[in-house]
């Protein structure tokens, strides 16, 4: 499978059709320690997307990512949207111009991506946030990659598996940023929801490339 504008394009489709499936998981779980709109905001936001790519189709990987960086910014209320669309900015930046993307650029894109949401967001590992799905994948994605992996499809497993955990670790830490820091200890025992969010958007980027 190579990654290129067609597989981005799907990338994208598949990550609209995962967040009006998991919609109403992501405001229950937003609901638990936020203020319940994830899911909302977030297929809001890919619908948009999708609505953009029948506008035009996108000539490379990092113009699809940029259109979607965009539209998120301006779609998506919240944290969400500035914190998603710092991080489809800084992996579009990181990709250029290229055509099609190897196991290291996609790793590249990845740290460029959480660095993104590192820089907005002012979060770091352990902090009950999205980042908690990011670096794992990122570290993941990056070992893959550094281990001679030609296999581009396993780097993307790699990096989608390594979210989903990440994901799942959030369960019983103590939020120390946004809005679920509030709640302080109270927050230990759900999970947070953009870090499951973040793991559907990595997920989907392998089903685009099966």
């Amino acid at each position: 499978m190579v990654l290129d504008a067609n597989w981005a394009v799907k990338w994208l489709t598949l990550c609209a059709q995962a967040m009006a499936e998991h919609r109403v998981e992501l405001i229950e779980l937003d609901r638990a320690i936020g203020d319940s709109d994830h899911g909302e905001n977030m297929d809001r936001g890919f619908q948009a997307v999708l609505a953009k790519l029948g506008e035009s189709t996108p000539e490379t990987p990092g113009a699809a990512l940029k259109m979607t960086a965009m539209t998120l910014m301006s779609k998506v209320g919240g944290a969400a949207g500035p914190l998603y669309g710092t991080a489809f900015l800084r992996a579009a930046t990181a990709l250029g111009d290229s055509a099609q993307i190897d196991p290291s650029a996609w790793a590249d894109a990845l740290a460029a991506a959480r660095d993104g949401i590192v820089a907005r967001g002012k979060a770091e590992s352990g902090d009950k946030t999205m980042v908690d799905a990011w670096t794992p994948a990122v570290d993941a994605a990056r070992a893959a990659a550094d281990g001679g992996s030609t296999d581009v499809l396993g780097v993307l497993v790699a990096a989608a598996e390594a979210a989903e955990a990440g994901a799942v670790a959030t369960d019983p830490m103590i939020a120390r940023k946004g809005r679920a820091s509030y709640l302080g200890e109270r927050s230990a025992g759900h999970r947070d929801p953009g870090a499951v969010s973040s793991a559907l958007i990595l997920r989907a980027a392998v089903g685009a490339a099966a």
